[in-house]
């Protein structure tokens, strides 16, 4: 599949929005636009796109700040797993306790990875998403495969794996998400995290500290 990546960093938390346009069709995918919706408006206009869908990875209030927006003014479709939809329903709260504006409770249409245990693969348009089960970060957190590329949200990044000390968050279950289900992905996947820059599954199977200490410390066990 020919496409393009878009970044746009947003927001007071500073969260990564993905914009992956296929190159063909000229239809894009949001995933996780966490804020600033008219930032990011302005971004798929000035590149002349039709955005067809809404992934999240996960359902953090700087993750889905501005997917109600963009759910309104494009009528777009918004996936999400169902065992993140209690964090969506929290929004109003989480927002007060962090102290930033509420821009609209989004309408989750479609549920992915229904059976948390096994992959699936998605199809919008002409992409063909796999969708991994990532849980740790958020009790419903997944990643998206889209061939080579990789969006993880919160649960892997350069150097670093994503807190757990959120509601419904398990640093166990992260860890053997990311050890069980996404290290042993080809070493060339690049990475795009939920916050920060870039990296490669190759790089964390060989640097990330917190993989390395949790294989050290289950050698044994596994």
């Amino acid at each position: 599949m020919n496409f393009a990546v878009e970044r746009l960093t947003v927001g007071p938390f500073q969260e990564n929005t993905w914009y992956v346009i296929q190159g063909e069709s000229r239809n894009g995918i949001l995933i996780d636009p966490g804020d600033e919706s008219e930032k990011i408006v302005q971004v798929i206009e000035e590149i002349g796109t039709t955005p067809v869908a809404i992934l999240n990875t996960h359902a953090h209030l700087d993750h889905i700040g501005a997917v109600k927006q963009l759910q309104e003014k494009y009528d777009l479709p918004f996936y999400l797993h169902a065992k993140d939809e209690f964090l969506v329903e929290q929004y109003p709260q989480h927002a007060a306790m962090f102290g930033v504006p509420m821009n609209g409770i989004p309408q989750v249409t479609h549920y992915v990875n229904e059976e948390i245990d096994s992959n699936s693969t998605l199809s919008i348009g002409d992409f063909q998403i796999q969708v991994i089960p990532t849980p740790g970060h958020t009790p419903g957190g997944v990643s998206f495969l889209f061939e080579d590329e990789l969006f993880v949200g919160d649960t892997l990044f350069d150097g670093s794996i994503g807190r757990t000390d959120l509601p419904g968050g398990n640093y166990n279950m992260l860890m053997e998400s990311i050890v069980k289900r996404l290290m042993p992905l080809d070493s060339d996947i690049l990475v795009h995290s939920g916050h920060g820059p870039d990296t490669t599954i190759g790089k964390e199977q060989e640097a990330n500290p917190f993989i390395q200490e949790w294989r050290r410390a289950h050698q044994s066990v596994d």
